[in-house]
């Protein structure tokens, strides 16, 4: 009855693969299919559970909201950064086509939100209270490295 079974089973599958035509897939067309699967957590989790990871950790692989911007809104927006050139250049350098060729470009005016009294204030008050960066390596901010010289407020 098995052997009935396994031949029947054997007969079955040599048919569906010689019938089935199995499409050609570049390379490229697996890498890009690998990468959405890992950023959007749609491969398997390791072991027997059967789960994916975006089903296994749903905190890691949240479903994005709809955007709200319209076709239009973002046509608009493509069309002024190709104007003032703030797309990544084709290159390895990382930079933006402005940055790259300001001459084929407006000139970008840049205004700081605050003014040169409110800055040297804040500094006066950074060095008051010692929460500027401590002149090592560590990360830290002068109070945390001084504690006796700044008292806690």
């Amino acid at each position: 009855m098995n052997t009935k079974f396994a031949a029947t089973a054997l007969i079955l599958a040599t048919s569906l693969m010689a019938s089935t035509s199995f499409a050609e897939v570049t390379r490229a067309q697996v890498k890009a299919e690998l990468a959405q699967a890992v950023l959007t957590g749609n491969m398997l989790v390791h072991g027997e559970s059967g789960l994916r990871l975006n089903q296994a950790r749903p905190d890691l692989y949240p479903v994005p909201a709809p955007s709200s911007v319209t076709r239009a809104q973002v046509k608009a927006e493509l069309a002024e950064a190709i104007r003032t050139g703030n797309l990544l250049a084709n290159d390895d350098s990382g930079l933006k086509l402005n940055e790259l060729h300001p001459q084929h470009y407006p000139a970008q005016v840049t205004k700081s939100g605050m003014t040169r009294a409110e800055v040297k204030a804040e500094l006066a008050t950074a060095i008051r209270t010692g929460n500027m960066p401590a002149h090592d390596e560590s990360g830290l901010m002068l109070k945390q490295v001084h504690p006796h010289m700044y008292p806690a407020m």
